[in-house]
């Protein structure tokens, strides 16, 4: 690998891996990276393999999976992503963001509200531009002068339906109605239906043994509320400690010594999402988000993302966790949700029963592969 550049101009050249090296943009949403490359003009015959090749930290460019980006008959662009062991993902909060900053910036395009298909929908991006010495990260790429900084995304309505989340109910656990969570006005909220089955505060139960040898089966208990936001999330409040009809105790792995609950810096993020990560009540696995809450504005998260752990952020998380807070009247509805990476502004409009994203994207370096 050779690397050449400026505090402002990174450029790395890897090892071909063809006839002809592929060109390549490394971005970031608040830490979440991805690989990125202009599909429109690069063939990428393996996505799948590729992406686990780049995506190795050590051995490879170093993310959390590859984005491709591809002409759309439906939209301006495609959206086409991959997790870094070589699943394919149908949304991306944090990626998505950094699809509308390449586009301007490398003058695919210079509208400023534009379009992107991905497998979770369409959805709608308002970009916001600044000079290029005005925006941190990588500035060796830039639309006459101007770049993205920020943006809003239209990350569409939640899903709340069991079966579309989708999520498997645990025995005995009865869905609750959307009305007896929060108001919803037939005028104001035509988009809402108060009879709409949502899955809050549902019991789960997940064996697992300790990692040394001859260590018996333990259960561990927690309570999650499910949420897709075009993919599976689960929201876990570290705030909450219960006990079931049984006396198990919700997080009863993660507590200090004298039983009080530990913090979100310390949680057992690895542990515990990679339990429920491939459990039994998620058919097609599920990212499990760890909230704490801070007071009605703010709250802070972190992340375990099926196909790729633990990551810096992830956006429709971020969204999930929103509507989970408002859902169980933890918070307002526009709320700051502090990352690992950085920090998310999401609004829930419930008017529209629109959920709306604002955020970074920064380009970290460019290269060939």
């Amino acid at each position: 690998m050779r690397h050449f550049g400026s505090r402002f101009t990174h450029i790395f050249l890897y090892e071909k891996v063809g006839p002809e090296a592929m060109k390549f943009t490394k971005m970031h949403g608040i830490g979440n990276d991805y690989v990125y490359v202009n599909a429109i003009e690069e063939t990428i015959d393996n996505p799948s393999e590729l992406a686990v090749r780049v995506s190795d930290r050590h051995f490879g460019i170093g993310s959390d999976g590859l984005i491709l980006i591809r002409a759309s008959e439906k939209a301006d662009f495609m959206m086409d992503m991959y997790n870094l062991d070589g699943s394919r993902g149908k949304m991306c909060g944090n990626g998505i963001r950094c699809v509308g900053k390449y586009v301007y910036d490398h003058g695919l395009t210079d509208k400023k509200i534009i379009t992107i298909e991905t497998l979770s929908g369409i959805k709608t991006l308002n970009l916001t531009v600044k000079r290029v010495e005005d925006v941190e990260g990588y500035q060796g790429v830039s639309n006459n002068g101007k770049v993205v900084s920020h943006v809003t995304v239209n990350m569409g309505s939640p899903v709340f339906e069991p079966s579309e989340v989708p999520v498997k109910l645990a025995e005995g656990y009865s869905p609750s109605r959307l009305g007896s969570l929060i108001d919803v006005n037939p005028v104001k909220n035509p988009g809402l239906d108060p009879d709409q089955k949502v899955v809050t505060n549902m019991g789960m139960t997940f064996e697992y043994k300790d990692e040394y040898p001859g260590s018996r089966e333990k259960t561990a208990f927690y309570y999650g509320t499910c949420v897709s936001m075009g993919n599976p999330h689960c929201v876990i409040f570290i705030n909450d400690a219960k006990e079931d009809s049984l006396g198990r105790r919700a997080l009863d792995l993660d507590v200090n010594d004298d039983g009080s609950q530990l913090g979100i810096d310390v949680f057992n993020v690895k542990g515990v999402g990679s339990l429920i990560e491939k459990s039994r009540y998620f058919p097609e696995q599920v990212n499990t988000e760890f909230v704490e809450v801070i007071d009605r504005s703010h709250v802070k998260m972190r992340v375990w993302e099926r196909g790729s752990g633990e990551t810096m952020a992830c956006g429709t998380g971020a969204c999930a966790t929103t509507v989970a807070c408002i859902l169980n009247g933890k918070t307002d509805d526009e709320v700051t949700v502090s990352l690992l990476g950085g920090d998310l502004k999401i609004r829930w409009d419930r008017e529209e029963n629109t959920v709306f994203m604002t955020g970074p994207a920064t380009t970290v370096f460019e290269g060939e592969y």
